[in-house]
């Protein structure tokens, strides 16, 4: 057992409300255009290794609680040339200290230059509040056994809306940000930039999701999907090659078990990035999942598969009720 930084995702999506509550008139996103009206409640989560900080609190003027993650983006090379403001003198050091040839700043340079990437969480519900705070966490080596016994009949009674991912796939929101489509109903798809991607190249994060709506996770795919799989996974590479000149070399390609929304996606990042959520006993690499399968079809039917659980998470008491937890 360890306390951890919550994980990017988790159990439960983000988006775990439905389309009619985040268009209220009640939304934060309507009207935002700073936060001078957000009120700090609470600091959730300081994460000094992703500078990233995770906030609880309220907007004056609007009803419920918000979370608001800032996160300090990448350098993007573009800007590090001989004509960037990081060069002139329009910035500005402060010298900390200076020993020998070594000297250590602080370098303050034109706001354009200093984005924070924010994210907002509004209304936000107490299931929200948990995922974003530091919890002790637990790795479950799930059986076969586990998933059909514990967790399903727990994802079946604690299903969260999917509304925002049928939005995308409708083409009701975020049509925009649709970097590509295969139409076809069983082996198509649609990737859009996931939202912890800022833009640049080098922190490159896309999400390929299927248009079939009857793919949970991995415990779902057999021999019957493989054709969907490969066709996202070199339709998806050949994407990225001609829109962003990265190799398929470059990618990680990759599934999460547990997913954080249950509906069948894919990961690609550019390898470089170490993003959250591609560690061993989160990240399944495509290109494994499609060898287990030919090896053996009914592969994630018959595996013991590894996750983490939280312990705020209602999974965990369910485990813990039948003493699952006390083994682990």
């Amino acid at each position: 057992m360890a306390t951890l930084d919550v994980p990017s995702e988790s159990i439960a999506s983000d988006s775990n409300y439905s389309e009619n509550t985040s268009n209220s008139s009640n939304s934060i996103h309507n009207t935002i255009k700073d936060l001078s009206d957000f009120k700090l409640k609470n600091i959730l989560q300081n994460n000094s290794n992703r500078k990233s900080v995770y906030l609880s609190g309220t907007f004056d003027s609007k009803e419920g609680d918000a979370i608001v993650i800032l996160e300090k983006t990448a350098f993007a090379e573009e800007n590090l040339n001989n004509d960037s403001d990081y060069f002139t003198d329009k910035s500005h050091l402060e010298k900390i200290f200076q020993n020998d040839i070594y000297g250590d700043y602080k370098y303050f340079t034109r706001s354009k230059l200093n984005t924070i990437k924010t994210t907002i969480i509004h209304p936000a519900t107490e299931k929200h509040i948990f995922k974003y705070s530091i919890q002790k966490c637990h790795i479950v080596d799930e059986t076969p056994q586990i998933y059909n016994d514990i967790v399903l009949p727990y994802l079946t009674d604690e299903q969260f809306s999917l509304q925002w991912v049928y939005n995308i796939l409708e083409h009701k929101s975020e049509s925009e940000r649709i970097v590509f489509e295969d139409v076809d109903p069983v082996n198509g798809f649609i990737m859009v930039p996931d939202l912890k991607w800022s833009g640049e190249i080098d922190t490159l994060y896309l999400l390929a999701i299927s248009n079939r709506r009857n793919i949970k996770s991995l415990r779902d795919l057999t021999q019957e999907h493989l054709p969907l799989l490969k066709n996202i996974r070199e339709k998806g590479i050949e994407v990225i090659k001609n829109k962003y000149g990265l190799e398929g070399t470059q990618l990680r390609i990759y599934l999460h078990y547990q997913p954080s929304f249950y509906h069948l996606h894919v990961h690609f990042c550019y390898l470089k990035h170490e993003a959250p959520g591609i560690l061993a006993e989160r990240a399944h690499l495509l290109s494994n999942v499609i060898s287990n399968i030919e090896l053996l079809p009914d592969y994630y039917q018959k595996v013991t598969l590894p996750f983490v659980v939280r312990e705020n998470d209602k999974l965990f008491l369910a485990l813990e009720q039948k003493g699952i937890s006390k083994k682990l």
